[in-house]
């Protein structure tokens, strides 16, 4: 592997990365999120071996930090994808939930759920714990319950550091995370943000810099990004709502000028690097199963920041947005 990794020395460079808040880890600006629709392929049909190579292609290209997850089903193919490369060369998060089956997680479900992912994963720690996809009917059970037992698993070594990921597609306005962040016990957030929906610059990113704590944005990119159609019929409503100005912006191609010469080569590299250079935000996630797809997502979270013209364009359009997920 170490072979394969030096055939690809000069794009593994050019990666940025960035230290972690107060893990002190230097992760890579990148991260593999091993969720969303496809999955590494495994919604597709592919094979946990098929989709390990996914991750040996991100590796390659300079990515250190890998985010999976019990319920994504992706652990068995990131532990493939790692084997042979020295294990304090690449970054592990996963996640277990607050529930587990019909019914909240004890403390011993717990620890028995990640030493499952620690199994699956075929490694003798696990860099960063999350709590996943937390509402905030369910954080209070989740820090006073489960954390103690995560704090235990810390202290043996099984797992180094402890987060907490946010439900955004039902909190798109942070509600959970801006309770969470007055506990210090969070070294990591994962939260929501886009150019679709900047909302957590303020309510999330103003505490996690004040409080040196890591952040893992995801939702960068989703279906209303990919699909015009379904752009356009958000835009509609948003204006609806009020809270998109209307006549901000084309009706029939709402966010043309970021895939405009001098801007961005395509509407998907402009929303990654939106995210990639919003100060607060560490790690970047996207997901593939497409080896040409995630050479471009690479490139994109390597791209410099937007035009400053583009920026206060989009300001502009989605400063009042907090309502919408863009999936």
């Amino acid at each position: 592997m170490v072979g394969h990794l030096n055939s690809n020395r000069e794009v593994v460079r050019e990666m940025e990365q960035v230290i972690l808040g107060r893990t002190g880890l230097k992760v890579s600006r990148m991260g593999l999120g091993c969720g969303g629709h496809s999955r590494l392929g495994l919604s597709f049909g592919k094979s946990d071996r098929e989709a390990s190579e996914i991750v040996r292609q991100a590796i390659d290209l300079g990515v250190n930090w890998i985010d999976t997850a019990e319920s994504y089903g992706t652990e068995r193919a990131v532990g493939l994808g790692i084997r042979g490369i020295p294990r304090e060369q690449v970054y592990i998060s996963t996640k277990a939930g607050v529930h587990w089956e019909d019914h909240y997680s004890s403390r011993a479900e717990l620890r028995t759920r990640v030493e499952a992912c620690l199994d699956r994963l075929d490694t003798e720690y696990i860099d960063l714990f999350n709590l996943h996809g937390v509402i905030l009917a369910d954080y209070a059970y989740g820090r006073d319950e489960l954390v103690p037992e995560l704090q235990k698993l810390q202290q043996e070594g099984k797992i180094r550091f402890i987060g907490i990921t946010e439900q955004f597609l039902n909190d798109t306005n942070h509600q959970m995370l801006q309770v969470a962040l007055k506990d210090d016990i969070w070294d990591v957030v994962m939260v929501g943000f886009s150019l679709l929906n900047p909302s957590a610059r303020h309510s999330v990113f103003s505490i996690t810099q004040a409080k040196n704590i890591g952040t893992q944005c995801m939702f960068a990119v989703r279906t209303a990004l990919s699909r015009p159609a379904v752009l356009r019929d958000l835009m509609q409503r948003l204006v609806a709502e009020g809270t998109v100005p209307p006549g901000s912006f084309h009706p029939d191609s709402p966010l043309d000028f970021l895939s405009e010469l001098g801007v961005a080569h395509s509407l998907q590299e402009a929303a990654y690097r939106y995210c990639l250079h919003e100060p607060g935000v560490d790690v970047v996630l996207s997901g593939t199963s497409n080896p040409e797809h995630l050479r471009a997502n690479a490139k994109a979270l390597s791209g410099p920041p937007l035009p400053s013209g583009a920026l206060e364009r989009l300001d502009a359009m989605f400063a009042k947005v907090d309502s919408i997920s863009g999936n």
